[in-house]
């Protein structure tokens, strides 16, 4: 292949990108790309800001980066921006970029800092930039923040695998180099899906930030902890030169500075930094396509005969015949229902070999966390045994009781019930958002009932949703709280039996 083919290669699968995206087969297709992993503060969005030579990215504390962003940066004279999903839209100005990437953010996860496997597709088109496609990837969290579920950090694992298992994918690990690179969030999760190092790059920044003495010249020349693609250092702006709204050309500048006078990376400094980085990628990912070339060819002809086979269904459909294309759409929604039961019911013909889901993913809530979270509140044995001593003889007041009064247990087991709400309300969020995402994998296969799918995101969210489904979960703990059961053989411990007959 000419180096003009060779050229030609991202283009091409940024076109093919842009397709699956739109008809929501991206899924089903293991197209070569470029996913970038890393922790919050790791300096995902510096870098990738540092590529185009603009701010274009949000920023904030907690989780920014809720929908994968897929980032295909296209070498051309003229400088703007467009959305897959505002076609025809060209944005000059990268503050409204930001903006956009914000509203289509908000649009499918909500207010409340969700999160969203499905993509928001950016075009750059710039004189600064190489042909080059990335995705970012939310970066991993451990804590809760807002109303998000209690469960985020295993969300957030799931959406990344979805991508980093993929065998043409390629891994862009960032880890800052002030904080142990053995504790990595980035490297972690490489060394989990790539074991030995072949589709993994690694990124270094915060050089310059770390204690003084200390460098990171053996991870640089990948004697500790190795790559086979190696790693590459980078100098992004600090917080205080963001604030300070630092030109990104400068910022540049003082990278090349920094690697060229510091003892440690000198002799390095033809292959650190931005420019070198965007050089590699560039190369690698065009590699990267010649190579998966043969195969993907192979999988797109399998899943085009696949595509013929379903259109083949609604040859007699006319868009002009109202009875039609009402049946059509009966059609869809009971297929829509059929598909949600296999998932739900663990019978569909498709089955997740690299996570659980539907089902079963509902299944591990009941029997496994939320029995786990019940375990938790146990309490000690002689503090409970104390209370109680302390409830029978406050009844009995004055008097030297001859019966243990059902009063005293009421009381205990009233307040140790009580305790469950938590609990039974973490269940149902976790469920619930197992729901959603099955809802919007069965959409996937319908364009309009997968327009419809945010709705879904929107519902889960309504404050009237979360109420009822509060009121809920208070029924039944109050419906246990209003009638003790005095001959259950353990009243004051959580059984797994018993709670998975419960559940």
């Amino acid at each position: 292949m000419g180096n003009r083919g060779m050229e030609e290669l991202i283009p091409l699968v940024n076109q093919l990108q842009d397709a699956f995206s739109a008809i929501g087969q991206n899924a089903n297709l293991d197209l070569p790309q470029i996913a970038v992993v890393g922790g919050q503060s790791a300096g995902k969005s510096s870098v990738l800001e540092n590529f185009v030579g603009k701010d274009f990215l949000p920023r904030g504390s907690g989780i920014v980066t809720r929908r994968p962003l897929v980032l295909q940066l296209i070498n051309c004279p003229t400088e703007y921006a467009e959305f897959l999903h505002c076609k025809g839209k060209k944005f000059t100005d990268f503050d409204e970029v930001r903006q956009e990437i914000e509203a289509e953010t908000d649009r499918v996860t909500g207010m409340n800092k969700g999160i969203s496997p499905v993509p928001i597709n950016l075009r750059v088109y710039s004189p600064n930039v190489l042909n080059l496609t990335l995705v970012d990837l939310p970066g991993m969290t451990k804590v809760p923040v807002g109303d998000q579920p209690a469960d985020i950090e295993h969300q957030i694992k799931d959406m990344l695998m979805q991508f980093v298992t993929k065998d043409n994918c390629l891994l862009l690990a960032v880890s800052p180099a002030n904080s142990d690179l053995a504790n990595s969030d980035a490297l972690k999760v490489a060394k989990e899906v790539d074991p030995q190092g072949l589709r993994t790059i690694g990124v270094i920044t915060k050089l310059d930030l770390m204690d003084e003495g200390t460098d990171a010249r053996d991870i640089l020349e990948n004697k500790l902890l190795p790559l086979r693609r190696g790693y590459i250092g980078v100098v992004n702006r600090s917080q205080k030169d963001i604030d300070g709204k630092k030109d990104i050309t400068a910022a540049l500048q003082a990278e090349r500075k920094f690697f060229l006078s510091h003892p440690s990376y000198r002799h390095l400094a033809d292959r650190m930094g931005t420019a070198y980085l965007q050089k590699i990628l560039n190369q690698q990912l065009t590699n990267h396509i010649r190579d998966t070339l043969p195969g993907l060819r192979s999988k797109l002809q399998s899943q085009l005969l696949s595509i013929e086979k379903e259109v083949e269904e609604y040859k007699n459909f006319r868009p002009d015949d109202p009875s039609r294309k009402t049946k059509a759409l009966l059609q869809m929604v009971q297929q829509f229902a059929v598909d949600f039961e296999k998932r739900i019911e663990g019978s569909g013909d498709q089955v997740d070999t690299y996570e659980l889901s539907g089902g079963a993913k509902i299944n591990r809530i009941f029997h496994e966390r939320f029995p786990f979270e019940l375990v938790k509140l146990e309490s000690d044995e002689k503090t409970l045994r104390k209370e109680i001593s302390y409830a029978i003889k406050n009844i009995h007041g004055i008097r030297t009781g001859l019966f243990t009064p059902d009063m005293a247990f009421e009381t205990i087991v009233k307040r140790q019930i009580a305790q469950i709400k938590e609990p039974c309300q973490k269940c149902v969020d976790m469920v619930i958002s197992e729901l959603v995402n099955t809802v919007r994998q069965c959409t996937q296969k319908h364009w309009a009932l997968r327009k419809r799918s945010p709705g879904v995101s929107h519902f889960q969210s309504n404050r009237g949703v979360q109420v009822r489904q509060s009121e809920a979960g208070d029924d039944t703990v109050g419906l246990k709280r209003s009638f003790g059961n005095p001959r259950h053989p353990h009243p004051g411990h959580w059984e797994r039996a018993d709670l998975s007959r419960s559940s």
